[in-house]
């Protein structure tokens, strides 16, 4: 354990989140996402997984740590809902209040077809898979800078 470090960041994700560089996307998905097969495909081939967990309550440990880029005008993105792409699921409200509270400036969530955003997440850095089994819990993050 390490003391102003959420314990749910474990060491290999810790390890990951400081591979990543500016403009890497980190997929969070949720527990129906096709993980194992997207993550072979990123940068990293990596896939961690955190069962038992749900979505807000990771997304918060992340973007704890995690710049989110100030450079793009969509650094978060999230999965559409399949013919309704404009819904809000619960898992997406909560998540956008997680990076409304930890974001320095307004941070739209922009929508991604559901093919759209595989396509996108294989091109990621590398994939985090919670627990939560609620469907589209699909993020993409990408990663800030810390200027300083």
């Amino acid at each position: 354990m390490l003391r102003g470090i959420d314990p749910v960041l474990s060491p290999e994700l810790l390890k990951l989140l400081a591979s990543m560089g500016h403009g890497d996307d980190l997929a969070l998905v949720d527990a129906n996402h096709p993980a194992e097969t997207i993550a072979s495909a990123t940068t990293s081939g990596v896939l961690i997984r955190l069962p038992g967990l749900g979505m807000a309550r990771v997304a918060s440990a992340i973007l704890s740590l995690l710049p989110v880029d100030d450079f793009e005008p969509s650094p978060v993105r999230r999965m559409e809902v399949v013919g309704r792409p404009d819904d809000i699921p619960d898992v997406q409200a909560e998540v956008i209040g997680v990076v409304a509270h930890v974001a320095p400036h307004a941070v739209p969530l922009a929508g991604l077809e559901r093919f759209a955003f595989y396509d996108a997440a294989r091109k990621a850095f590398a994939v985090v898979q919670v627990g939560d089994p609620r469907p589209y819990g699909c993020f993409l993050i990408r990663k800030g800078v810390i200027a300083g």
